[in-house]
């Protein structure tokens, strides 16, 4: 049955396309209360979002058009009725950074190198695209100033701290509060702070960074984007190449203005401070109060970048109580969140072919998924493609034009999720995920990869991918 939003949705995408609206999808949600859907026509296809935040919307669509006027990658916005709180923008795929770097097994030099240009562009939001930019319509405030940073701190010290139980002693830690704020405003607040500037906002589209999710920007510093980046908390890059990339953006930027190397550092860690602090609020709001848990498997992560704070003396100003929370946390054994331990969650993904038969399970568990991609269409039958598999962007590209492989991906990646849920809240520690296709080359080997990087993306469990024929190969 078809809800109100779709057929808003459904109706403007017909508008502007010129054609049926053959196929609407919901795609999974995550920290925010916006819907999208993937909408597909005969030959035009579009992500349609529905949200009810008049403001909030008005801020993306007026950003969306001055960056992309400005020649950064943004998605083109292609229709909008916001009286229905609805609208349409380019479809850029389904890979984040984020899922990029996972397919990668770890902080590749290729996956280096994406950061690298990632980078680059940073600057360009911050610096040159602010000029011309209406601050007016920033949602909720206009800059990045001592309300917003006391909304953060309150935010961590409400939602993380008291559910988490740690104790601290009110005064003393509010005095902090106001000591880091007072520091942190002592950096120049004129650019474009985009608020959210971390790897799953960053969707990897033909081969090149687009960037998503800025709706929340505002005047502010330099220095929270790359803080925000640099200690995306899932993202675990390794300290050598974040301080590298540290210095590269320091000289990017420093080619457009001038900036002081010392200075710049010691208000960088201060903000990366303050953008930790506002992630374990974002956790434990999410977690605790939405009951949303995965959320709170982000917070091991968080405390490992806490810990090197602490370990590296990176605090650039003196804040006794709160270093003492930084510390109980750090020291903290979140039992029930941390699932780092025997009884942690092992999702085995397989790509396999028929003719060979299903791929073994060696859990003595029995059951889990078994999806058939054989009804898709075979990009192997095609002499460009019968040498590559499903990992290479060549086939990734051919498979993703099909609206028969973006349903199905959603549907399995809504079958398999609810099964992981329940398997989370029944302390499971086992779950077995196949896709089968002719030869376990092309299709098969694209879901696979698809289905690891949105696991590993959404939960803190053990993700363990095979590609069984290909890999024998």
């Amino acid at each position: 049955m078809k809800t109100d939003k779709e057929i808003l949705l459904r109706n403007l995408f017909e508008n502007w396309a010129g054609e049926k609206a053959e196929n609407v999808l919901p795609l999974t949600a995550h920290g925010s209360n916006r819907e999208y859907y993937r909408i597909i026509g005969g030959k035009k296809q579009a992500i349609g979002a529905y949200n009810p935040d008049l403001a909030e919307n008005k801020a993306f669509i007026s950003f969306s058009r001055h960056f992309k006027k400005m020649g950064l990658n943004v998605p083109e916005v292609y229709a909008e009725n916001l009286e229905n709180h609805v609208y349409l923008v380019q479809d850029l795929g389904d890979i984040t950074l984020f899922d990029f770097r996972n397919s990668k097994n770890g902080f590749t030099g290729e996956v280096n190198a994406v950061y690298e240009h990632v980078i680059d562009i940073l600057p360009e939001f911050q610096i040159r695209a602010r000029k011309g930019l209406d601050f007016s319509i920033c949602f909720p405030r206009d800059r990045f100033d001592r309300q917003s940073m006391q909304w953060d701190l309150n935010y961590f010290k409400y939602y993380f701290l008291k559910p988490a139980a740690i104790a601290f002693h009110e005064q003393e830690l509010e005095n902090d509060f106001q000591s880091l704020t007072d520091f942190l405003l002592t950096a120049d607040q004129d650019y474009f702070l985009y608020r959210d500037f971390q790897s799953r906002n960053i969707m990897i589209y033909e081969g090149q960074p687009y960037f998503l999710d800025y709706q929340g920007g505002r005047k502010g510093s330099l220095h929270y984007d790359l803080a925000s980046l640099l200690f995306d908390a899932k993202a675990d890059i390794p300290p050598e190449q974040r301080n590298a990339l540290l210095e590269r953006y320091i000289k990017r930027a420093g080619g457009i203005i001038t900036i002081d190397r010392q200075k710049f550092i010691a208000h960088y860690y201060g903000y990366v401070l303050i953008r930790i602090l506002q992630a374990l609020g974002a956790y434990g709001y999410r977690g605790f109060y939405e009951r949303k848990t995965h959320f709170l498997q982000s917070v091991p992560f968080a405390q490992k970048n806490i810990a090197w704070l602490l370990d590296n003396n990176k605090i650039p100003v003196k804040l006794p109580a709160l270093m003492d929370v930084l510390q109980k946390i750090a020291d903290r054994k979140f039992v029930d969140l941390d699932t780092q331990d025997d009884g942690r969650l092992t999702v085995r993904i397989y790509s396999f072919s028929y003719k060979k038969g299903l791929p073994q399970d060696d859990s003595g568990n029995g059951g889990g998924f078994v999806f058939d991609c054989r009804f898709l269409p075979n990009p192997g039958r095609y002499p460009e493609y019968k040498n590559l598999t499903g990992s290479d962007a060549e086939v990734i590209k051919f498979l993703e034009k099909e609206p028969a492989v973006h349903q199905f991906m959603q549907s399995t990646q809504t079958i398999v999720d609810n099964a992981v849920d329940n398997y989370l809240s029944r302390r499971f520690n086992h779950l077995m995920v196949c896709f089968g296709c002719t030869g376990g080359q092309h299709r098969s080997v694209y879901f696979a990869d698809r289905m690891a990087a949105f696991l590993k993306n959404k939960y803190n469990i053990n993700v363990i991918l095979k590609h069984r024929e290909r890999d024998t190969a």
